[in-house]
């Protein structure tokens, strides 16, 4: 694990891009390989049910998006919270454990991959890292308000610093090599998420990722300009970006985060399908291929993008997608200079 300490958050996520050849794919949808495998998410839980029934099946997915070319992957721990297990029935530790696990699943993984990749050198050459997922509140709540932002009268800065901070602390202290406050749809989260940072004395590296339906500003209707610069006043805070937003709204919400940050821009779309919160699904009519997904890389990298990936309703195929993309154009494609 590489922590902050020599140099801080932006430099270690530099250094991990630079090790890349200039750029690092990210794995994509988690939950859609899950249920492509045969998990029943229909749970508030949602992937971080497999956690108790197979996590077997997140080993697995794991390791598909590493096998497909990704270097970073991401942990189930995305809807995962002390208080959703809780509400389950399982005591405090258990809960904990449970949070803890999900690092361990990824991390076991990783060396798994590594260990049968052992006479290959590309696995050697570029960083294999772990996101530990931090969804958002309304994640926990379940009810599609991680799309919208609103959170009614626990949208303060103290609630949810008291909601998260357990869950971060023990994410922490499981060694992921990142942070991944994944989804943000608000400024006050955001807000609440580098004040945490702080108080708690995280010392690895997080990142920021916002969501946005309309290509202007975050679901809340907050200026992303606004959140972004949160994230750049942060000095715990090595990368900025988008995920789960359309494909075709990407280039412009680089643009904008560029105009006030320095730091690594991540990016990770959903296929372009939008997520009906009232029957929690997704309304496939507006999805795009792999095909389509993938012809936008090459302008994403000419943007600014330093690490690339998917997010919902992605596969392994995406990804190998990105990654033959992103080989094929290493000779042209140079990583923005701070």
């Amino acid at each position: 694990m590489v922590g902050t300490a020599g140099g801080g958050a932006e430099e270690a996520v530099r250094r991990w891009v630079e090790a890349g050849g200039g750029r690092l794919v990210l794995d994509g949808g988690l939950a859609t390989e899950l249920e492509a495998n045969g998990a029943d998410l229909n749970d508030p839980l949602w992937s971080a049910k497999c956690l108790l029934a197979s996590p077997h099946l997140i080993r697995k997915v794991h390791m598909d998006y590493l096998e497909a070319g990704a270097n970073i992957i991401i942990t189930a721990s995305y809807q995962a919270t002390i208080q959703g297990f809780e509400s389950k029935g399982f005591s405090k530790e258990q809960s904990e454990n449970l949070l803890t696990k999900s690092v361990k699943i990824a991390q076991e993984a990783r060396e798994m991959f590594l260990k049968e990749h052992l006479d290959q050198s590309i696995p050697a050459q570029k960083p294999i890292l772990v996101a530990a997922s931090i969804g958002s509140y309304g994640a926990y709540l379940a009810d599609g308000s991680e799309y919208s932002g609103d959170y009614g009268e626990a949208g303060t800065v103290e609630f949810l610093k008291d909601f998260h901070r357990r869950r971060l602390q023990v994410l922490a202290e499981a060694g992921p090599d990142l942070i991944a406050f994944e989804t943000i749809p608000n400024k006050l989260e955001a807000q609440a998420y580098v004040e945490l940072l702080e108080e708690c004395n995280i010392h690895i590296p997080a990142w920021f990722s916002f969501n946005s339906k309309d290509g202007v500003n975050i679901v809340s209707g907050d200026s992303l300009i606004e959140c972004a610069t949160i994230a750049d006043k942060c000095a715990k805070v090595g990368a900025v970006g988008i995920n789960c937003t359309p494909p075709s709204f990407i280039h412009g919400l680089i643009l904008s985060i560029r105009k006030i940050t320095d730091k690594p821009i991540l990016i990770y779309p959903n296929s372009g399908e939008r997520y009906d919160g009232e029957k929690k699904e997704w309304v496939e009519s507006t999805g795009v291929s792999d095909g389509d997904f993938v012809s936008y890389v090459s302008e994403w990298c000419k943007d600014g993008a330093a690490l690339i990936g998917g997010c919902c309703r992605t596969t392994p195929n995406t990804i190998r997608a990105i990654q033959r993309t992103l080989n094929q154009g290493s000779n042209t494609l140079q990583l923005p200079v701070a």
